[in-house]
């Protein structure tokens, strides 16, 4: 029979690292006597980052004593004791391999529940001092994993733990950790999974999506891709034409005779502009043809290569130009599609439109734009017409500018927001496609939800640095991202949408680490090449993997948390 041997408990505590600090309460300490164990933790004990642990679904974190003899050997460590992996239980007997997500146990008075695997989290090599942790409790097949509190009641250690209630689906841990961080997992055991209902939320969420997307006809899913080509190369500026005062579209050419591979609508165009150290700035597509790719940019107050663009480019300048990428593409479904564009923001909308018109798609499609005023902007006025010309076409403006001019058919003034979307009758069940400045968008994307669209349909594009994930670390002012105070002297990292490349400090374990020194936003929760969160476009150049991922980023992307530059490399971070 198995047996409690241990009850541990922490409270959270700032713990200085990285040059930073982080909120955790992975440092947990055993404690004698009886312990309450409560519906979201046990008395005593508390979780620092309440968005990856702690809940009622993860309550209580148990991990074997079988588990502690193997990583003694494996580390090559004696120092490990009772509570240094972060668990409140440890327990002598259920091993991850049998122990199945929802059986259900009794421990003293209390009565548990397994809910999932342990959240894959860089904070126990943090407690532990071994940065590889995250990824070896993955790949050597033991996370341990959490209980919900069914009945609350007192626990203590030397209790007995008598399993009362067996799960229908006999998925185990070790299995169902498996199958979302490792490769080849079988959907129809996530779809056995999906039916255990004491699944947590958020792996049920993860599990769900993979089924979806397997399901999904492969003509419909936005697939990734390898690039066209790989690095930079060369194209001639065919045509300018000067939309407006402020929007200048560039039909870029190759150098020789042959087509252009065909992007796919929405995607976008990252071009390397002269100077020193040369500025890169990406930029959607909004037409593409045989012969040519065209871009439209708006100039900014403050941007130099949008200013460069409208003021000094000329036909015939030859620029470099990364191969189209991007997931924010129009799928080939034959739901219905809802586009929205706000200013500038209609460029990849408008390569949406020109494919489905090519197409003289059946689709039910809206188009709903945002701009200052009729007649200031020619790429809204192209996007109408492609709209008038689709069989099932529907489009509305909303002008914010408070003018005295008459409104077109389609048209109102103001701001869209729910009500006013409600009563254009748009579909519950359609994709929706956003793309312009982060607050309309998130803006617009409650408002779909509101409107019973569902997240998973809702899909946006963002161009500035992407907001960070950094789970635990306590938020300061940061600065804006800039060039470190002591300069590296290895291969020149180009952060694209941060507008900064410096050298990189070969003193550094990852492009991560370097970024992190930049203030670069970024976004991670594993560090060790698990979670696929870091995972970000490489525009050029080659990486090394210092330590090798568990699973193989999509193509054309790398994961920073395990990777240095070979040579000069340009991310899209």
């Amino acid at each position: 029979m198995a047996t409690l041997l241990s009850v541990n408990v922490g409270r959270p505590r700032d713990i200085a690292w990285n040059s930073r600090t982080v909120h955790t309460g992975i440092w947990k300490r055993p404690v004698d006597g009886p312990v309450m164990a409560r519906r979201l933790n046990l008395d005593g004990d508390g979780q620092g980052d309440l968005e990856g642990h702690g809940g009622e679904q993860r309550a209580v974190m148990v991990y074997q004593a079988q588990s502690y003899d193997y990583w003694r050997q494996f580390l090559d460590r004696s120092d490990l004791t009772w509570g240094n992996f972060g668990e409140n239980f440890t327990v002598d007997g259920l091993a991850d391999e049998q122990v199945c997500i929802g059986d259900r146990y009794r421990i003293g008075e209390a009565e548990f529940e397994v809910t999932q695997p342990r959240t894959t989290c860089y904070r126990v090599g943090l407690r532990l001092g071994e940065p590889r942790m995250a990824a070896l409790l993955v790949s050597e097949h033991r996370p341990g994993f959490y209980f919900r509190v069914l009945r609350e009641g007192l626990v203590r250690p030397g209790d007995d733990i008598v399993r009362i209630g067996v799960a229908a689906q006999r998925i185990s841990v070790a299995d169902t950790d498996a199958l979302l961080y490792l490769p080849d997992g079988t959907v129809d055991t996530m779809r056995r999974v999906l039916e255990v209902d004491a699944l947590s939320p958020g792996w049920r969420e993860s599990f769900r999506d993979l089924v979806a997307r397997a399901d999904q006809p492969q003509r419909e899913r936005a697939i990734p891709s390898a690039p066209a080509w790989d690095g930079f190369r060369r194209m001639r500026v065919a045509e300018l034409v000067h939309e407006t005062a402020r929007v200048t579209s560039v039909y870029l050419a190759g150098t020789g005779t042959e087509a252009l591979p065909a992007p796919r609508p929405g995607q976008y165009l990252t071009l390397r502009l002269p100077g020193e150290p040369a500025t890169v700035r990406s930029y959607s597509l909004s037409a593409v043809a045989p012969d040519h790719y065209r871009i439209s940019v708006k100039r900014e107050t403050q941007g130099v290569a949008s200013t460069y663009i409208n003021t000094a480019l000329a036909v015939g300048d030859e620029v470099d130009v990364a191969a189209p990428r991007g997931a924010f593409v129009l799928t080939d479904a034959a739901t219905p599609v809802v586009l929205f564009s706000a200013g500038i923001g209609v460029t990849p909308v408008l390569a949406m439109l020109s494919a489905l018109a090519a197409q003289r798609s059946p689709r039910t499609v809206w188009w709903i734009h945002v701009t200052t005023s009729p007649g200031a902007d020619a790429l809204a006025e192209e996007a109408r017409r492609l709209v008038e010309g689709l069989p099932a076409g529907h489009c509305h403006v909303f002008y914010t500018a408070d003018a005295p001019e008459p409104l077109p058919s389609g048209a109102s003034r103001g701001r869209p927001d729910g009500p006013a979307l409600g009563v254009l009758g748009i579909p519950a069940d359609a994709d929706v496609y956003l793309c312009g400045p982060d607050g309309f968008m998130d803006a617009m994307t409650a408002a779909m939800i509101g409107l019973g669209v569902a997240g998973g349909h809702i899909h946006t594009e963002r161009f500035a640095s992407l907001s960070a994930i950094n789970p635990g670390v306590v938020a300061t002012g940061r600065p804006a991202p800039h060039v470190p105070a002591v300069l590296g002297t290895g291969p020149l990292v180009t952060f694209a949408r941060a507008g900064l490349a410096t050298a990189f400090d070969e003193k550094k374990a990852s492009l991560l680490e370097m970024a992190e020194e930049c203030d670069v936003p970024t976004r991670w929760s594993c560090r060790t090449g698990v979670c696929r969160t870091c995972s970000t476009p490489l525009l050029s150049g080659a990486v090394t993997y210092q330590l090798a991922p568990l699973t193989e980023p999509d193509p054309g992307e790398v994961l920073l948390c395990c990777t240095r530059p070979a040579t000069d490399v340009v991310l899209d971070l």
